[in-house]
């Protein structure tokens, strides 16, 4: 393991929209749920709508390579911009394996903000626990809060508080892809004190409905520009 850019950055500017012209599912398309577990946890699930064209493979290396370029357009973006046209604002891989790609063990920066909305920014540093043709754990070791004057301040979450599971499911015409979003602790300490204010200060349901609405749409974004990025990096 390399250190890729091991500073985090707490000056957060939001980026303008690109004008791609996409038309993104809508949370309709997807069977999601939304409910708290027995000790006070929230999980949020997704079953999206097939992703036409799209193999386990070209997601795999996806998550690999996201920190880079890409040409789309006519112009170069970061592809994580390419991603998601609208929420998307920042990503770096902190740390990358020896191979230069973000594979297992690797740490990345995710800075983005749902429905474009600053009340929904989320900004989190996020472990690859697992990451395979048949999905990726990711697990938040650190999440901002915004101070002012001093910006989004990144602050270490206990171990296990948030993660977040997709699944990649082979099928004839593309992936069939499943997101499961796990926030808050297990035991009484969590039932009783950290969940609520997870749930309160964290991710409310308000939060809870944009992050379904926003992981549909760039999941279903996949189609647009991945299979023509995973030819040109097959060469």
């Amino acid at each position: 393991m390399r250190k890729a850019d091991a500073k985090v950055h707490t000056t957060l500017a939001f980026t303008c929209p690109r004008p791609f012209g996409w038309r993104m599912k809508p949370l309709t398309s997807a069977q999601t749920t939304m409910r708290l577990l027995a000790n006070g946890r929230r999980e949020l699930t997704i079953v999206h709508d097939l992703i036409r064209g799209v193999t386990p493979a070209m997601l795999h290396w996806w998550f690999c390579h996201i920190d880079d370029v890409m040409v789309y357009a006519g112009q170069t973006y970061p592809r994580y911009l390419v991603w998601h046209p609208t929420d998307h604002i920042y990503y770096r891989d902190l740390t990358r394996a020896t191979d230069g790609s973000g594979h297992v063990g690797t740490t990345r920066q995710i800075v983005e903000a749902f429905q474009g909305n600053p009340r929904y920014l989320i900004n989190i540093v996020d472990r690859v626990s697992h990451l395979g043709d048949d999905g990726i754990l990711l697990t938040t070791e650190a999440a901002g809060i915004a101070l002012p004057g001093i910006g989004n301040l990144l602050l270490p979450l206990p171990a296990g508080i948030s993660t977040l599971e997709h699944r990649f499911l082979p099928q004839p015409n593309g992936t069939r892809y499943e997101s499961r979003l796990l926030l808050g602790a297990p035991g009484k300490v969590g039932a009783l004190a950290l969940n609520p204010c997870l749930r309160h200060f964290v991710m409310n349901d308000s939060h809870a409905r944009a992050w379904l609405q926003h992981n549909v749409e760039e999941v279903g974004n996949f189609e647009y520009f991945l299979p023509a990025l995973w030819a040109q990096a097959a060469g």
